[in-house]
Formats: C-alpha cells, sequence, structure tokens
C-alpha cells in the first residue's frame, strides 16, 4: 500500500516564472499575444498554507485512472477537512496511501477509501484500523512527456 515518497521542499524564497494570463487555447490555434503579464510565483499560486503544505512522490499505480501516474508530485494540504470525493493522502496501518475518499456510507460506520485502477480493491476503514488522514490534495505536477 505504500504509494506515497515525502519530499522535504523550501519555499521560502519566491520564484517569479513569466506568466502569460491570456492562457494558451486547447482547441484551435489564436494570434498570439505579444506581451506577458506579471510573473507568477509558483509557491504563491500553488501553496495556501505552508505551514500544513507538504509534498510528496506517487509510487505505484492505484491512482492511474484519476490522472495520478507513477513520479508525479502532489501537494498535499493538512489544512483542509477532507470531503467525500476529494483525493487524500492516508495512512493506513502504518502505511501511506493516497486514495479518493468515499464518506457515502459514514453515517453508518463505514470509510472507504477508493483506488483508481481496476487491479486494485477499495480499502474498508473500520475502527479496529489505526488510520488518519494526512491531508487532501490539491495539486498534481507531472510531466508531459514520460521517458
Amino acid at each position: 500500500m505504500n504509494e506515497i515518497q515525502f519530499l522535504t521542499v523550501e519555499v521560502s524564497e519566491s520564484l517569479p516564472i513569466p506568466f502569460y494570463s491570456e492562457g494558451i487555447r486547447a482547441g484551435f490555434p489564436s494570434p498570439a499575444t505579444d506581451y506577458e503579464e506579471e510573473p507568477i510565483d509558483l509557491n504563491k499560486a500553488l501553496i495556501k498554507n505552508r505551514e500544513a503544505t507538504f509534498f510528496a512522490r506517487v509510487k505505484g499505480d492505484s491512482m492511474i485512472d484519476a490522472g495520478y501516474l507513477p513520479g508525479d508530485i502532489v501537494i498535499v494540504d493538512r489544512s483542509l477537512e477532507a470531503r467525500s470525493g476529494d483525493v487524500v493522502v492516508a495512512c493506513v496501518d502504518g502505511e501511506f496511501t493516497i486514495k479518493e475518499l468515499d464518506l457515502s456510507q459514514q453515517k453508518n460506520g463505514i470509510v472507504w477509501l477508493l483506488p483508481h485502477n481496476a487491479a486494485y480493491p477499495r480499502i474498508q476503514i473500520t475502527s479496529e484500523q489505526s488510520s488518519q488522514i494526512w491531508g487532501v490534495v490539491t495539486y498534481c505536477i507531472h510531466k508531459s512527456v514520460r521517458p
């Protein structure tokens, strides 16, 4: 089940990168804009609560059908309250995993962690297990082209 590799990230410095807010069309091409706007700082754009945020690398393929690929980096915010349908990092019996949280049967005392790959079973969280939601995945960063 161990599908997370935690990363150490320094976010104290600003890292402005040119940002074209006009966007890039994924449909038919449009006339190019000849200017760039104010730089974007990815630390500010992607991290809302620095003290409660961590990065991790995805290991394994249990979430591949949801777009979380092996080697991707996820940004996880521990300050957010996890809701049904959120992708979360959970610790179950001492092992970390990334899955979709299903609270639809919580009133019956049943909580599920759902993979997005038919080769993996869903995980039922019971009161007998040691489990904790470590945070909600807010962003996933992956390469467009894989080696």
